[in-house]
């Protein structure tokens, strides 16, 4: 579902079971001030503005970055928790950054009311999560080395030590990212996978039927992100998984995608809690 505020369009996750007292929200690339590869994308009926792009990495006017941030901070109970994202699985505080830190990390949780957890892509998969109860809540980019890394794991893990044995079910959205059709990664990818199986046969077979070899391209495969999400999200106990039906490269109306651009701007998932 797709809303607008004040000028920026996103998002609203279909999220059958998340908790009335968490928000959360995905930007699209409309809505802003940015311009050129960074701007709204090609539109059936051309509208006013520029492109909301959030990422202040990627080549664009910091200014325009400064404005398009401050739409969205409009939207948010505050300031969003960005990250320095390095494919990485490090889990940081989104409610412990003090004013202009900006940590190195690639998944955020909070426990506080007003503090929103925010991850920026452009084809990677962003994962939104929260416990039934309403407590605590994090945000992940997963990309294929995070993910293979172990960053959901990773992240579920500092949401249930924050919740403690009261807790309860965590579930999880699955955004925006790269679909199954236009991901084509080498056998490197793979590996990586199948190296945290640990030698288990169902655990490989499993992580096998995410990857479909590519007639006459030898070692190259499209891969399903999505699937290796639900995968790895399961193998943590989480098995309410909503989400998953996005492609950023083929939606160029609505979504930054580098696979397919190169240069290009970022979207944001975002979750809080309520105040």
């Amino acid at each position: 579902m797709q809303h607008s505020f004040q000028g920026a369009q996103w998002l609203a996750p279909e999220w059958p079971g998340a908790p009335a007292n968490i928000g959360f929200v995905c930007t699209t690339r409309r809505g802003g001030v940015s311009t050129g590869p960074y701007g709204p994308g090609p539109q059936e009926i051309p509208t006013a503005g520029g492109g909301l792009n959030l990422g202040v990495h990627v080549g664009d006017d910091p200014a325009n970055v400064a404005f398009n941030r401050a739409i969205i901070k409009g939207r948010l109970p505050s300031e969003p928790a960005w990250l320095s994202q390095v494919h990485g699985t490090a889990v940081t505080r989104a409610d412990r950054i003090g004013r202009g830190e900006v940590p190195v990390a690639d998944a955020s949780i909070a426990a506080m009311p007003g503090a929103v957890c925010a991850i920026q892509t452009a084809d990677c998969l962003p994962v939104l999560l929260t416990n039934r109860a309403g407590t605590v809540v994090g945000a992940a980019h997963a990309g294929w080395r995070s993910l293979a890394g172990g960053v959901l794991e990773a992240t579920v893990d500092a949401m249930r030590a924050e919740a403690g044995a009261e807790g309860g079910e965590i579930i999880a959205w699955l955004g925006p990212a790269i679909g199954p059709q236009e991901f084509e990664v080498g056998e490197d990818v793979l590996a990586a996978f199948l190296a945290g199986a640990g030698g288990d046969p169902a655990a490989e077979a499993a992580l096998r039927s995410a990857f479909v070899a590519r007639e006459g391209l030898p070692g190259k495969y499209l891969a399903d992100i999505y699937s290796l999400a639900r995968q790895a999200l399961r193998r943590v106990g989480v098995t309410d998984v909503a989400g998953g039906g996005f492609c950023t490269v083929t939606d160029a109306s609505r979504f930054y995608s580098y696979r397919r651009d190169k240069v290009t701007g970022r979207q944001a998932s975002l979750i809080w809690i309520k105040e």
